[in-house]
């Protein structure tokens, strides 16, 4: 996919949803077109459910293949919808938007440098993979300021040497710099992909879709 959406004139759609290699997760009353977009363009199924009652999908959701990090104030209905597709843990605690302070794919899992070890020793071992705290460009919610498929990471164009060269040393997957919708920094607000294709929010620039589709592996 080489192209853009947005929602309802929001270009920031990386916080509405959640993708990985078979589904995607949105919320309730999401447009058609942009449903209709994500399952042909990035081949999945749609799950629709709110969480904890909100339509930020993007912000409170967190997994890979083996399962789902989901805020602990999520209904139950709501879980059960998620567990259909994978094991769901639950988030507890004051740090529980688990897309924003989780960065993960089938590889590694990047948390918040302010998690307290337990819990990311407990995140890593339910996603089975390793994983780091760490900021990028500073930012500590790692899930807005990167964003993970299985063929690249994306992030903060301000990372810095040591907070790539700390996923560097636990994945083997390209990690590049780079933004989305006009230079915004928090990649993980505005794009959605997985290892079968990306789409973009609507303000993204040539320029910035081209460094997406460098670092993910989209390149002719």
């Amino acid at each position: 996919m080489t192209g853009t959406i947005d929602l309802s004139g929001d270009p920031n759609i990386g916080v509405y949803a959640r993708v990985f290699e078979d589904v995607a997760i949105v919320y309730p009353g999401a447009p058609r077109e942009f449903t209709d977009a994500l399952a042909e363009e990035l081949d999945v199924e749609i799950v629709v459910t709110s969480i904890q009652g909100s339509a930020i999908i993007g912000s409170l959701v967190a997994g890979n293949s083996q399962g789902l990090v989901v805020s602990g104030l999520a209904a139950a209905d709501e879980v059960a919808a998620l567990e259909e597709y994978r094991d769901v843990l639950l988030f507890e605690g004051s740090m529980n938007a688990a897309g924003n302070v989780i960065l993960a794919n089938d590889y590694v899992a990047a948390v918040h440098p302010d998690m307290e070890i337990d819990v990311a020793e407990e995140i890593g071992s339910f996603l089975s993979v390793p994983v780091v705290r760490l900021s990028l460009g500073g930012i500590k919610t790692v899930g807005m300021a990167g964003y993970a498929t299985n063929r690249g990471i994306l992030v903060h164009p301000r990372a810095n040497e040591t907070e790539v060269a700390t996923l560097e040393r636990v994945v083997d997957l390209p990690i590049g710099l780079g933004s989305v919708n006009m230079g915004s920094g928090l990649v993980g607000t505005g794009v959605l992909a997985n290892s079968k294709g990306y789409i973009a929010g609507s303000f993204t620039s040539g320029f910035e879709l081209g460094r997406i589709e460098e670092v993910f592996g989209f390149l002719e």
